[in-house]
């Protein structure tokens, strides 16, 4: 348990230290992310997670302080890691198995994360739109929106460990949920997304429960008005924002559990995923109409993580997490090139 404390601590260290630089150094004043800047920090972010997942490549046995082969005995059942570990073999050559199955593991949970977190982006567009918020505004309210979901994201994942280690069933319920989400999405993939900016739960409960005011006052948040406090559009956007991250953790972070049930990789994983969010925003904002089956891509991913879920929960039938990843990788290259290739015309794109 120290070892997970101290390892994890180090990871929130790491965050913070790059978020400070992120909005303290690079971002002081609000401006329009260019496209070259977005770029460069998609890079960045996509680069630390990769070197992270080296570190556990070669140092896995750091996060749950492994030491013995007793450590990687109760690891491989607890975590679900269905390792050929042999005592024989010695101590090293089964730390070496473990390593590259956390490595994988951590890999393709964060290519679900990312590949999941772009339907995130489309409603990020369509609440910055219906709200009218200024360009110029958009990167101070996704700074914030990452920050709280990164903690929203930390109760989640390890109330849902703590529940899965206790009634395994509940694996199932993932599962038959992703398939349902998978083919709602795809259901719904040429349908014109609209918001209603009166109706929507959270405006109505901020409306009920605390003043707001219309104007944005500079892009702050809050703004004292003739001895009252006063929330603003962004604050409000940004709570809407939020809780449309937990309405896409649902589906997100039970499918990464379906790749592991070590509560740290899924974690880990997610977490770098949704660091990146902000910036690939600024990258997909302008470019999102060229991947018109993307979301066609995203519902067959969301029906084969359930539908592998519930073959191993029922069935007890394995797909492993190299076989997932190549089909995830498969699964995305497919609709990324069909629809640069063979994009469908405006007038039936306008009819679907």
């Amino acid at each position: 348990m120290n070892a997970e404390i101290i390892f994890t601590g180090g990871f929130l260290l790491l965050v913070a230290l790059m978020l400070a630089i992120d909005l303290g150094v690079v971002n002081k004043k609000n401006h329009v992310v260019s496209f070259k800047e977005a770029i460069i920090w998609t890079c960045v972010w996509i680069v630390m997670a990769l070197l992270f997942c080296l570190l556990i490549r070669f140092h896995a046995e750091w996060i749950h302080g492994v030491t013995t082969f007793e450590d990687l005995q109760r690891l491989n059942v607890k975590h679900g890691h269905n390792l050929a570990l042999d005592a024989s073999l010695g101590f090293e050559a089964n730390l070496e198995m473990y390593r590259k199955a956390m490595s994988l593991e951590y890999i393709t949970g964060y290519l679900i994360e990312k590949a999941l977190s772009v339907d995130n982006i489309f409603v990020m567009i369509m609440i910055f739109l219906s709200f009218k918020i200024e360009p110029k505004y958009y990167h101070k309210i996704l700074f914030w929106g990452i920050i709280g979901a990164v903690i929203m994201r930390f109760l989640f994942i390890f109330l849902s460990a703590a529940l899965i280690s206790r009634f395994q069933w509940i694996l199932w319920i993932f599962g038959a949920i992703l398939i349902v989400s998978g083919v709602k999405m795809f259901l719904q993939r040429g349908h014109d997304e609209e918001m209603d900016t009166k109706r929507h739960p959270v405006v109505r409960f901020v409306s009920k429960h605390f003043r707001m005011t219309r104007t944005d006052y500079g892009g702050r948040f809050f703004v004292k008005l003739r001895r009252h406090w006063y929330i603003t559009p962004l604050f409000l956007v940004l709570l809407i924002i939020e809780f449309s991250d937990v309405i896409f953790a649902v589906d997100s972070i039970p499918a990464i559990f379906s790749v592991t049930l070590d509560p740290y990789i899924v974690f880990f994983s997610n977490i770098f995923a949704i660091l990146g969010l902000r910036s690939l925003f600024f990258v997909l904002n302008n470019v999102v109409d060229k991947f018109a089956y993307l979301k066609v891509g995203l519902s067959v991913l969301l029906v084969f993580i359930g539908v592998k879920m519930l073959l191993h929960g029922i069935f007890h039938i394995e797909i492993g997490t190299g076989a997932s990843l190549l089909v995830i990788v498969g699964i995305l290259l497919v609709s990324i090139v069909a629809s640069l290739l063979f994009p469908p015309r405006k007038d039936v794109a306008a009819t679907e």
